[in-house]
């Protein structure tokens, strides 16, 4: 029987990856959500740090799981940072970023979120870069007041990628096509049932570029760059903690306890004041390390991240992400 319930997942993940669509949605458990709740994680003092985190691939498609849906990460972000605004003991917000980046938009929403939430507000804006800070990661990082970057961070990654599937070349191989009716030559620009004309190659190629000017535009206006140091972080590469250091893309290596005392620091707050974080659900053995949003999965749910690259390469778009990490 487990064989068969095995096969029956695995057959679904592939009719997924070759049709792009996604995973079912079965709801099981509903979709009421317990009310955000305050938890102390460190301090006694007056003031308060919150502490949120943004794991994973940034985006604003809800996420369908097998079991049942979640709100999206843009979503969920937001709603927190709504829910913060509401309280005035709170004085700097740490911002723990494992990302490889995700889709354009989605990035570009919660820059400016972020930023709308800091100028709103007066709050200190710290980050605290993990594994993972790169592109996407790295363009929401830009309205902090200051970055940390743990001693192992990959960050960098100042780019946008087009990411595009194409299957015209197995059609043919399966001799399967597809009839087009378009109003102009246009139209179908990017389908994964032809190749590229040289002129769409090149159109492409230009919204790329234009998409990328506004990243490195932020990322001068913020971090105000030399030109050297600009013509480095062009390249789009990623860089290790003490090499993004030296180009002026974070502020300090450390770690998440250096990140929380440098909030405290920027925002004129004791030594001792409290340390916070929003959840929906109480966890045992809190710490600053346990993601700020806290999903109930099943093992079934478990398994999604291990489909996220087949999902982001059944779908084209334009991407501020490392590619190497998709899926992270």
């Amino acid at each position: 029987m487990r064989k068969i319930l095995w096969l029956a997942i695995i057959l679904t993940i592939c009719t997924c990856f070759m049709t792009g669509c996604s995973l079912p949605k079965v709801t099981l458990f509903g979709d009421k959500q317990e009310p955000l709740k305050e938890y102390v994680l460190q301090g006694t003092g007056k003031g308060k740090v919150l502490v949120l985190s943004v794991d994973g691939t940034i985006s604003s498609r809800a996420e369908k799981g097998v079991l049942q849906s979640r709100p999206s990460m843009v979503q969920q972000i937001v709603a927190y940072l709504k829910h913060a605004e509401q309280d005035p003991d709170i004085k700097a917000l740490l911002l723990k970023v494992n990302s490889p980046g995700g889709t354009v938009t989605a990035s570009d929403i919660l820059y400016h979120e972020i930023s709308a939430y800091k100028q709103r507000t007066g709050v200190k804006i710290i980050v605290a870069m993990m594994s993972v800070a790169a592109s996407g990661g790295y363009y929401i990082s830009l309205p902090a007041d200051y970055i940390v970057a743990h001693p192992t961070t990959i960050t960098g990654s100042i780019g946008v990628i087009f990411l595009r599937p194409g299957v015209s070349g197995l059609m043919e191989k399966a001799g399967l096509s597809v009839a087009v009716n378009k109003s102009g030559a246009q139209k179908d620009m990017g389908s994964p049932y032809r190749a590229p004309t040289e002129e769409e190659v090149v159109l492409f190629q230009e919204l790329t570029d234009t998409m990328a000017t506004r990243f490195m535009d932020l990322v001068m206006k913020h971090r105000k760059l030399s030109p050297e140091q600009k013509a480095q972080i062009s390249t789009a590469r990623v860089y290790l903690a003490d090499q993004a250091k030296s180009l002026g893309l974070v502020d300090q290596v450390g770690y998440l306890d250096d990140a929380v005392a440098k909030a405290k620091e920027l925002a004129g707050m004791e030594t001792d004041a409290k340390v916070i974080c929003y959840r929906r659900y109480k966890l045992e053995e809190d710490t600053i390390y346990n993601p700020a949003i806290q999903h109930q999965g099943g093992e079934l749910e478990s398994m999604l991240p291990i489909l996220a690259p087949l999902n982001a390469a059944a779908e084209a778009g334009f991407y501020y992400i490392w590619p190497a990490a998709m899926g992270y």
